[in-house]
């Protein structure tokens, strides 16, 4: 039996609907795809955060991914180090250098768990990383988004992509115990 034109147009329109459908879905799976893994390697960041509050550095940690493997860790130690520049950002980086054998970490994603400072977004950016993926914002020293925005500068050579508040409670929630224990000490004394 022929199809009319009528019929032949209706049949196409159903397919190219069945087709955008697909693709719908397959990126709403990457999508939360993308999510877990955010969420998994956000956790790693948060088990470096801890590691520097042990050694009694305010907690922030930093891993950086580049094909679903940590490649560089950090966590603060500016006391520890006597080092202004020992944020945990500029550590992973370093050592995410290392690992690569190259200063541009292109392809990675790096993880931390409070918002950059000015010195660490403009390594992230100086490094080429090109996504970040955030937990905590800083409102009083936050420079991808909180005070100024870095990091999507369109002025700059290199933009990157951000995602805030990963975990964003549980990263807050590791400062602020920190800070709390801080005073009670300081109360006791």
């Amino acid at each position: 039996m022929k199809m009319t034109r009528q019929e032949r147009y209706e049949q196409r329109q159903q397919l190219k609907a069945q087709r955008e459908e697909a693709a719908r879905i397959a990126a709403e799976e990457e999508k939360q795809k993308q999510e877990r893994q955010d969420i998994r390697f956000m956790r790693q960041a948060i088990t470096q955060a801890k590691r520097a509050s042990r050694i009694g550095e305010v907690p922030i940690g930093c891993v950086i991914v580049r094909d679903g493997k940590v490649i560089g860790r950090g966590c603060n130690r500016r006391n520890t180090d006597r080092n202004p520049l020992a944020h945990a950002e500029i550590t992973a980086i370093r050592r995410a250098s290392k690992a690569l054998g190259d200063w541009r970490l292109e392809n990675c994603t790096l993880y931390v768990t409070l918002e950059p400072c000015q010195m660490c977004a403009g390594a992230i950016v100086q490094a080429r990383i090109p996504r970040v993926v955030m937990g905590a914002m800083n409102p009083k020293a936050g420079c991808a988004g909180s005070i100024v925005n870095l990091l999507e500068m369109k002025e700059f050579n290199h933009q990157v992509e951000v995602v805030r508040g990963v975990c964003g409670q549980e990263c807050s929630q590791v400062l602020s115990g920190f800070f709390l224990g801080l005073r009670k000490n300081k109360e006791q004394k």
